[in-house]
């Protein structure tokens, strides 16, 4: 289906309306928890015991009901998780303790006898606290209430072991622990068996709001066992603010909500469809922050305060915010809480990702942030080896470095994840995005996508179809070719559309079909268009850098590869005076195609800004790149080895990365300024972008350097140290000598 930007731009208003309206409520955005309300529902009104106190959450009950017969947590497409089993079950007991609904009941017995199995199937071997209590105890509950549960066989074996568990944590955990890192087990009232608690630890335990633990299931059954009446306030309030389903928990750091909403609209790729909202919920959120006497609040869970901090981090420091590792870091200096996080992986997981994300965003010398990479990768590591479920994300997040992510590509990951309706994990089941709000931005992040689809789609039509074989800023290691080729697997059907064939710009000018090295048209548009998300203001930025990528791409491999000595001084001659006398075969076509490039790049800016001529700018731009390649060239074919100074003074421009970025920033707003393009000295910014990709490049082409290329920044660097025994200089000379041979053996082919 095609879309239009006015329609994407219409349902992004229609939504803003929704989610962000004048009155606008952070609960809005958490889905009610089905477990938690059914608990609200059983309760007897005081005067009237055969009457619901809260009827309006029993008939949230008959009204909220799955399709598929279950209450409780679903995924982002609608499939039940393991918490819908306790979730039924208390939903069922309330019904039948009310005597309506007998057909809903019937309806989530079959879902429970269907399903049972599969969703135990993911704690058989490792069941983690929250569920062997709470399971187990609404199971009972129901069988007490006369509901007969009929569990396949293999899922009665299942139960057996989730009843040794529970058995084993109740014996181990106090009711009450001195450190939070957990809800207590306190928290859980409403599942523990009458004989583990007494009334005084229950009203010992109270918050001055009159909650346990700000647990509406917990405050519920704590009601019902004393009648305390701060307890009932609570309860009442909540029937109040939350007329609709009561959420897992109340209150809720409300700053946490809002994170995860600017991290959920920005992952599913709309955060430039809500620039204004994110910027208002960021600035509050900083300002909380800012106010705060202590790092740490009080909070019983540290998991959660972990996840919340990091993530306030990350998403702070990305768009600005003077703020400081310590804000996330305070874990490492706590060696109690360190050994908690490394002996419950299952706790910790979610938040030890974020950290290990919030990590990425460090500057020089933060070395706070080095330790809490270091321990949140070993940890991720240790969990990812140790088997867990729900790791596909970690492993995604290990193996491809932020640096190398495509943004369009993460978006549709992020589309197309189970859980990305969550929000953090709460006492008993994870806090999700309302079915609602989750809808509406799924929709309209598929929209997005496929919009932005047809405009590369369009876009590539101007370039060819090739060989999936890749390349980024020359990067020519295997095991960055490998890192990229797992997205092009995945993805590159999607990007490119239907199968194009030869198309107008690269065959037109000879690039498709020079003979040798490698034809880079579909990913070096591929590369730029997944990492581009301002669509479509950027479609001829885009189609400048894919068409610069092609263009260096065959003029490296003709220097590195099958140009002669007179060849490469010719070329690079004809460059810099910017004449094509004298050249032919591959020479001229790279000659012709940059002169057709540099001539559309000036008469384009004319277009743009009137009178001002940057030819001869971009012109040396480019001659200052060829005479680098045939600097390089030289060295590799006179065997000459040159000191780490003068090649990364050669390398850092050889890398080219500078003739993509700095035409590209002609046609940014604001303008960039002409003086700027060819300057005496590049701008610190440039300089850092060409030697970090020529430093990049180098690292991860070492281990294929033999084969490819003759120098590299970490050979010299190890060919220079002092430190080296006699014996390994003559190893690195004979390396060296070696490919010296090579090179001349590709010439002279």
């Amino acid at each position: 289906m095609e879309y239009s930007l006015s329609s994407i731009q219409t349902r992004v208003e229609n939504i803003k309306g929704k989610l962000f309206p004048s009155n606008f409520d952070i609960y809005m955005f958490v889905n009610p928890s089905a477990y938690d309300t059914a608990w609200l529902a059983i309760i007897p009104d005081s005067k009237y015991p055969s009457q619901p106190m809260f009827k309006n959450y029993l008939d949230w009950l008959l009204n909220n009901q799955n399709l598929e017969g279950f209450w409780g947590e679903s995924d982002t497409f609608g499939k039940p998780t393991i918490q819908a089993l306790p979730a039924t079950l208390v939903s069922m007991v309330a019904l039948k303790r009310w005597k309506t609904g007998a057909s809903m009941i019937e309806k989530g017995m079959n879902f429970i006898h269907s399903n049972a199995e599969k969703l135990l199937n993911e704690v058989k071997e490792s069941c983690p606290l929250w569920f062997a209590i709470v399971f187990l105890a609404t199971l009972e509950l129901a069988e007490e209430m006369g509901l007969e549960v009929v569990f396949p066989e293999a899922a009665i074996e299942i139960i057996s072991y989730i009843s040794r568990c529970r058995i084993s944590y109740l014996n181990k955990e106090e009711a009450v622990g001195n450190l939070h890192y957990y809800p207590p087990l306190l928290s859980y009232l409403e599942a523990l068996p009458p004989w583990y608690v007494s009334e005084e630890d229950i009203s010992s335990n109270l918050s001055k709001d009159g909650s346990l633990f700000q647990s509406p299931s917990a405050s519920a059954k704590a009601f019902m066992a004393t009648g305390n009446q701060e307890c009932l306030t609570y309860l009442q309030s909540l029937a109040q603010k939350f007329p609709n389903g009561v959420p897992q928990a109340y209150p809720m750091d409300e700053d946490h909500i809002k994170l995860c909403i600017v991290n959920h609209l920005q992952k599913l790729g709309l955060g430039e469809n809500f620039l204004g909202e994110i910027e208002i919920l960021l600035a509050e959120v900083y300002r909380n922050y800012n106010e705060q006497h202590s790092l740490v609040k009080g909070s019983n869970m540290i998991a959660t305060q972990l996840h919340k901090d990091s993530l306030a981090f990350q998403l702070l420091r990305m768009h600005g915010y003077k703020i400081s590792p310590s804000m996330f870091c305070w874990f490492l200096y706590d060696d109690k809480i360190r050994d908690q996080i490394e002996k419950d992986y299952e706790e910790f997981s979610s938040a030890i990702l974020h950290v290990y994300r919030a990590s990425n965003l460090g500057f020089r010398e933060e070395y706070e942030l080095d330790e809490a990479r270091s321990f949140s990768r070993k940890f991720l590591e240790k969990f990812i080896s140790a088997g867990n479920r729900d790791k596909k994300q970690i492993e995604q997040e290990l193996n491809i470095p932020w640096f190398a992510r495509l943004d369009h590509l993460d978006h549709r990951m992020w589309i197309e994840e189970k859980e990305a309706n969550v929000l953090w994990k709460g006492k008993a089941s994870y806090n999700r995005i309302s079915h609602h709000y989750n809808y509406e931005l799924l929709q309209l992040a598929i929209q997005n996508f496929e919009f932005k689809q047809s405009i590369f789609k369009n876009e590539l039509d101007e370039l060819k179809r090739s060989s999936i074989f890749v390349y980024f800023f020359k990067f020519k290691s295997m095991k960055f070719v490998l890192i990229l080729n797992i997205y092009l697997d995945t993805y590159m059907i999607g990007i490119c559309g239907v199968m194009i064939y030869i198309y107008r710009w690269t065959e037109e000018w000879g690039m498709s079909n020079m003979g040798f090295g490698r034809e880079k048209t579909t990913y070096c548009y591929f590369a730029v268009a997944a990492s581009t998300t301002f669509i479509p203001h950027d479609s001829y930025i885009r189609m400048l850098v894919a068409k610069s990528g092609i263009i260096i791409t065959v003029a490296d491999d003709f220097f590195d590869m099958i140009g002669s000595s007179s060849e490469l001084e010719a070329l690079t001659y004809a460059v810099g005076r910017w004449d094509s006398k004298g050249l032919s075969s591959h020479s001229k076509t790279i000659f012709d195609a940059l002169d057709n490039l540099v001539s559309e790049v000036n008469g384009r800016y004319l277009l743009q800004e009137g009178t001002t001529d940057i030819s001869s700018s971009l012109q040396d731009l480019w001659y200052e790149t060829f005479l680098a390649w045939l600097i390089e060239a030289k060295w590799s074919k006179n065997g000459h080895t040159p000191s780490m100074d003068c090649y990364m003074k050669t390398s850092m421009t050889s890398i080219a990365t500078h003739n993509m970025v700095l035409p590209a920033s002609c046609f940014l707003k604001p303008i960039f300024p002409k003086e700027k393009l060819r300057p005496i000295q590049y701008e610190p910014l440039t300089e850092l972008l060409m030697i970090l990709s020529r430093l990049l490049n180098d690292v991860l082409s070492y281990q294929v350097i033999f084969y490819t290329i003759m120098f590299s920044f970490l050979c010299l660097y190890i060919y220079e140290s002092v430190y080296l025994r006699v014996e390994q200089r003559k190893l690195w000379e004979l390396l060296f000598s070696g490919i010296t041979v090579r090179n001349t053996e590709n010439t002279t082919h």
